[in-house]
C-alpha cells in the first residue's frame, strides 16, 4: 500500500508568536519574546512533538507604527536569529533551525558565513529565509534615506542568492585532507574563488568555512507578490506562503509549481507551508471562546496600528465605521497589502472591524478541536493547498503544549505525519535533494 502524502511542520516564532494579545493571554508568559530559558523549552517541546523547524523571523527596525501603538507590541524586542539559534542547536537533536536575513541591508559573505556556521554547529540543520525588507524605516537604520524600490529588492535578492549559494561552493566536500604525515590541510584543486562582478555586488571569495553539512542550508522564501513567487519558483526549497483560503492555497501552489516545472525544477523540491494560526479546544465552542478572549486583548491603538504597517498607508485617517477607503500603492509589501484589501472587500468589513481583524491575526486559523484540526490540515493536503503549514501558536506555552500534545498525536494516527524523525540533517527531514557543488562535480 502506497504511502499517504505525508504533513511538514514549521513553527513559526516570531519569535514566539504573531498575535498581539498573546502576550496578555491568562497563563502566557508575557517575556516569552526574550527569555532564553522559555525559548529552550520550546524548540524542545517542538523536537518532541517531531516538527521539521523552529522558523524565526526577524525585524531591522522596531516596528513602524505610532508610539501609542507599539508600547503595546510584545515583538519590539528579541535576540538575533543567528545569536539564539546555535544555542537551540545545542538543546535539540532533529529540529530544524531556520532564521531569516535580509538580502537588502545585509552582506551576501556575511550571510555565507553565518548559516554555514549554523548548519555544521547544528550537524545539518539550517536554513535561511530569503527577506527582502519591507519596514521602510529599516533603511534608516543603515544610512539610507529611503527604501529600495520593490521589484529592485526581488532584482538584488536574485542576484545576492546566487552569491551566497556561490560562496557556500567556494570548497569541495573532500577539500580538507588534514594529513598529518604530509602536513597538508587542504587540497588547494578543491578550491574555487568565486570572484563575482555583477550589478548589485562585488564579491571575491572563498568563504572562509568549510562546505555546509547540507550542501547549502535549506533555501526559504516568502513573497507572494509576481516578483516574489518567480523567486521562489527559481531558488526556493520551502515557501512561507499566506492564502486564507484552500482555494487561495490550491491557485498559488500551483501557480508556483506550475513555474518550477517550467523552469526545469522538480515540484516536489519545494515545499509549500501557509502559515495557520491554530487554536486548540474540548470543543469547537470552546476554542472560538478561546479566541474570542484572545482578540478582546487587542487594544484599537495596536489595531489601527497594525492595518497601517499592512497597507503602507496610515489609517487613523480613515472613517472607522466606513468602508475601506481606495489606498493608494506604495513602496510596503504588494502581497500583503492585497491580501488585506481582498479580507475588507470579501466580508464587506468596516475599517474598524478590518484592523480589529489584523490587530489579532486575519489570515488562515484551525480553530476547534484536535479532529476538526486534523481534518482541515488533511485537506489541504490532500487538496494539493500545500504541503503543511508553518504553525502559529496564539499563546505559549499553552497553546505550543496543546497542538504537541493533542493534535499530533492525531495527525499520526491518520498516518499523515511522522512519528520519528526520517534522518539527522533539514534536507533529509524535509525529503530534500542535497545540491550538488557547482564547481566540484562528481
Amino acid at each position: 500500500m502506497a504511502q499517504k502524502r505525508q504533513l511538514r511542520l514549521g513553527a513559526f516564532m516570531r519569535p514566539t508568536t504573531i498575535h498581539t494579545g498573546a502576550w496578555r493571554y491568562p497563563g502566557a508568559y508575557p517575556d516569552a519574546n526574550f527569555n532564553l530559558g522559555h525559548l529552550r523549552r520550546f524548540a524542545q517541546t517542538l523536537e518532541r512533538g517531531k516538527f521539521d523547524a523552529f522558523f524565526m523571523a526577524d525585524h531591522l527596525a522596531v516596528l513602524n507604527m505610532p508610539l501609542e501603538a507599539l508600547k503595546r507590541s510584545h515583538t519590539v524586542t528579541s535576540f538575533d536569529p543567528l545569536t539564539l539559534l546555535p544555542v537551540l542547536a545545542v538543546d535539540t537533536r532533529h529540529l530544524g533551525l531556520i532564521a531569516t536575513a535580509s538580502t537588502t541591508f545585509e552582506q551576501p559573505y556575511l550571510i555565507a558565513r553565518r548559516f554555514a556556521s549554523l548548519d555544521h554547529i547544528s550537524g545539518g540543520r539550517a536554513g535561511w529565509n530569503i527577506v527582502t525588507t519591507s519596514n521602510p524605516d529599516a533603511a534608516l537604520n543603515f544610512g539610507l534615506e529611503e527604501h529600495m524600490e520593490h521589484d529592485e529588492r526581488y532584482r538584488r535578492a536574485r542576484e545576492f542568492h546566487d552569491v551566497v549559494t556561490g560562496l557556500w561552493d567556494s570548497w569541495a566536500d573532500d577539500a580538507f585532507v588534514r594529513d598529518v604525515e604530509s602536513g597538508v590541510y587542504f587540497d588547494p584543486e578543491k578550491l574555487h574563488v568565486l570572484d563575482h562582478k555583477g550589478p548589485y555586488l562585488s564579491v571575491r571569495g572563498p568563504l572562509n568555512i568549510a562546505r555546509p553539512v547540507q550542501g547549502w542550508p535549506v533555501i526559504v522564501q516568502a513573497g507572494a507578490s509576481e516578483s516574489g513567487r518567480q523567486l521562489a519558483a527559481e531558488t526556493a526549497e520551502v515557501i512561507f506562503g499566506a492564502s486564507p483560503r484552500l482555494a487561495d492555497g490550491q491557485a498559488f501552489y500551483k501557480d508556483v509549481k506550475g513555474r518550477m516545472a517550467a523552469l526545469g525544477r522538480e515540484p516536489d523540491h519545494l515545499k509549500i507551508l501557509p502559515g495557520a494560526f491554530v487554536v486548540v479546544g474540548e470543543t469547537v465552542d470552546q476554542a472560538r471562546e478561546k479566541r474570542a478572549r484572545l482578540d478582546s486583548l487587542v487594544h484599537d491603538e495596536s489595531a489601527i496600528a497594525s492595518l497601517s504597517i499592512a497597507l503602507g498607508h496610515d489609517a487613523s485617517t480613515f472613517d472607522p465605521d466606513a468602508p475601506l477607503p481606495e489606498v493608494p500603492e506604495t513602496n510596503a509589501s504588494r502581497s500583503g497589502r492585497e491580501r488585506v484589501i481582498a479580507l475588507a472587500r470579501r466580508e464587506a468589513l468596516t475599517v474598524r472591524q478590518l484592523a480589529q481583524r489584523l490587530g489579532g491575526y486575519s489570515g488562515l486559523a484551525f480553530v476547534g478541536t484536535p479532529q476538526t484540526i486534523a481534518d482541515e490540515m488533511e485537506e489541504w493536503l490532500t487538496g494539493e493547498g500545500s504541503d503543511g503549514f508553518n504553525v502559529m501558536f496564539p499563546y505559549l506555552p499553552e497553546g505550543l503544549d496543546d497542538f504537541v500534545d493533542k493534535v499530533v498525536p492525531e495527525l499520526q494516527r491518520r498516518g499523515i505525519f511522522r512519528r520519528e524523525y526520517e534522518g539527522t540533517t533539514l534536507r533529509e527531514n524535509l525529503g530534500l535533494p542535497r545540491p550538488e557543488n557547482r564547481f566540484f562535480r562528481g
